[in-house]
Order: structure tokens, then C-alpha cells, then sequence
């Protein structure tokens, strides 16, 4: 299982987080950093989506690929603050990258990514964990913000 958990990291939040936006930014060569305070968001997001990652794989028994999914639900670590920290991690490394690099395209391309995870999480993640966690998701989901907040 372990390599289903590198793999599905590599598959999915790295090229989304990472491949995608570094790959636009180096198009035209080396970027320069324009805002080095972008490096806050980018980090907590980082450390975030590892965090999630490994709570998925020891709390959880899965991965966090829809091919391999937690057996159990996941409700510790950063997931007590958020149902989706995981997403909201990766959010944080796009809108650190569009603020290091000055990047509108970036900005945009974390803005579209948002709604695209709302939908994702709304019509299809949601109602799967309430078929297959019934009275416990039902409990978690009445304790805990879909995103974060109250």
C-alpha cells in the first residue's frame, strides 16, 4: 500500500500543485520571485497536504486516490479542523506559487481549482462517505466544516 500512497501523491496533488503550476511559470524560462512572502502559504500548504497524506495512510488505511480510498473515515489530525484540509492545503501551495511568482494565470488557474473541488467534494465525495460511513460520516459531517470556520 505503500506505493499506492507515493504514487497517488505523485499522480494526483503533485501535478496539480506542483507539475501544472511550476511547468507555467517556467515556460518562458526561469521566473523570477517577486513576492517571497508567497513562501508562507506554499509551506503551510506543503506541510498540509503531507500531513493529510500520512493520516490517510495510518488512520485511514488507504490512500488518498479514488482507486485506493481510506477504509476508514479519517477524522484526526487537521481533518478534526476541516473535511477537506487536504484541498485546502493544496490551495494554499497554488496561492503561494501565483504570489511568489506575480502570476494572474496562477491566480486564476487556484480560483477555477476551487470551484472544480467544491463540485468534486459536493456531488461526488460527499455522498460516497455517506453510503459507505452511514451514522459516523452523518455525526462527523454535523461536527465539522466542510472547509473551515464554523
Amino acid at each position: 500500500m505503500l506505493w499506492r500512497a507515493l504514487f497517488a501523491f505523485l499522480a494526483l496533488p503533485g501535478v496539480v500543485a506542483f507539475a501544472l503550476p511550476l511547468s507555467w511559470v517556467l515556460r518562458n524560462g526561469p521566473a523570477p520571485i517577486v513576492q517571497p512572502w508567497g513562501a508562507v502559504p506554499l509551506t503551510l500548504g506543503f506541510i498540509g497536504l503531507v500531513w493529510c497524506v500520512r493520516d490517510f495512510y495510518v488512520s485511514g488505511r488507504g490512500t488518498l486516490a479514488p482507486w485506493s480510498p481510506p477504509t476508514r473515515l479519517v477524522v484526526v489530525g487537521l481533518y478534526r479542523y476541516s473535511r477537506n484540509p487536504m484541498y485546502v492545503s493544496v490551495m494554499l501551495i497554488v496561492l503561494g506559487w501565483a504570489a511568489c511568482f506575480g502570476s494572474r494565470q496562477l491566480l486564476i488557474y487556484a480560483l477555477v481549482l476551487g470551484l472544480a473541488f467544491h463540485a468534486r467534494v459536493v456531488w461526488g465525495e460527499e455522498p460516497w462517505l455517506a453510503r459507505h460511513h452511514g451514522s459516523q460520516w452523518e455525526e462527523y459531517k454535523a461536527a465539522v466544516p466542510r472547509w473551515f470556520g464554523t
